[in-house]
């Protein structure tokens, strides 16, 4: 499912038009990302949440040279499914 087709599926569910199901899905979005932005969780009961955290910096290797390089730190969004979702899911 694309963003497009949640968009449909949203606005047929909630009985609305797919213009307000896109406004209420930017907007979930973007406070997820915000809050992440702010190093914060964002837990949904059930459902799942998001986290942020550092993945230091490492050694790797050029698969077309084999020569070693550096990879810098970054942060990463990781995600945990809730319970129930798993529970769906299986």
């Amino acid at each position: 499912m694309n963003k497009t087709e949640l968009i449909d599926a949203m606005a047929a569910d909630a009985g609305i038009t797919k213009a307000a199901a896109k406004k209420a899905l930017e907007s979930f979005l973007g406070n997820v990302e915000g809050s992440l932005k702010k190093g914060n969780r964002v837990s949904l009961v059930g459902f799942g949440s998001w986290s942020v955290s550092k993945r230091n910096a490492r050694e790797g290797r050029n698969p077309s040279t084999g020569k070693t390089i550096q990879i810098p730190s970054k942060k990463v969004v990781k995600f945990k499914a809730g319970s129930e979702l798993s529970d769906a899911v299986n």
